[in-house]
């Protein structure tokens, strides 16, 4: 299990030798954040401005969001561990480029093995098609899916909407705010099966 020190250590590291284009731009790493020995991993597309700014993912609007449904079923930030595909801010919010995710695959695998989550759960279908390239968010949000991937703690996923996407879209945010309380349902279901 990792410590606060031992994930700080791993990201200075990664940030030293990382070869992404987007350090050019970036006004610094974004870290992972939160508790290193969390249940749940909540991974993200990319840093946004105020992220970019603070060196600390989801603390703009999105973040605001993601505490208040984390609050909705009985989590705080502390609970959990959050981080992005993408460790640099993507110039102007853009998407990131498959480069750009390619350069910070080893880190992202690193620090997932590092925390050890039972669950890993997507925000937005950036961070879902890097480990299901294949899928449709549209078609598997929700929904808890198991894959074996070599060099990652858990085989047990749930891709979500992003939570910015939610922000312009009432109809999203419901959707969104429903699917957060499959995270409980889906820690207990994991217990079952591992005993």
């Amino acid at each position: 299990m990792a410590t606060v020190q031992a994930l700080r250590t791993l990201h200075e590291t990664y940030a030293a030798s990382n070869t992404c284009a987007l350090k050019e731009s970036a006004t610094q790493p974004v870290f992972g954040d939160g508790n290193p020995a969390a249940e749940v991993v909540f991974v993200g597309e990319a840093p946004g401005k105020n992220e970019d700014l603070q060196g600390i993912p989801f603390v703009g609007a999105a973040g605001k969001f993601l505490d208040e449904m984390l609050e909705s079923i009985g989590m705080k930030r502390e609970d959990i561990y959050i981080t992005n595909i993408v460790k640099y801010r993507p110039p102007n919010n853009r998407d990131p480029e498959p480069s750009e995710k390619e350069a910070c695959a080893p880190w992202l695998e690193a620090e997932l093995a590092a925390v050890g989550p039972k669950l890993i759960v997507f925000l937005g279908r950036h961070s879902m098609n890097h480990f299901f390239p294949t899928e449709k968010i549209s078609a598997v949000h929700g929904k808890l899916m198991a894959k074996t991937i070599a060099g990652i703690p858990t085989k047990y996923f749930l891709p979500l909407y992003h939570p910015a996407a939610a922000l312009y879209n009432g109809g999203m945010r419901d959707e969104l705010m429903y699917d957060f309380q499959k995270i409980p349902l889906a820690l207990k279901k994991i217990a079952e099966t591992k005993s």
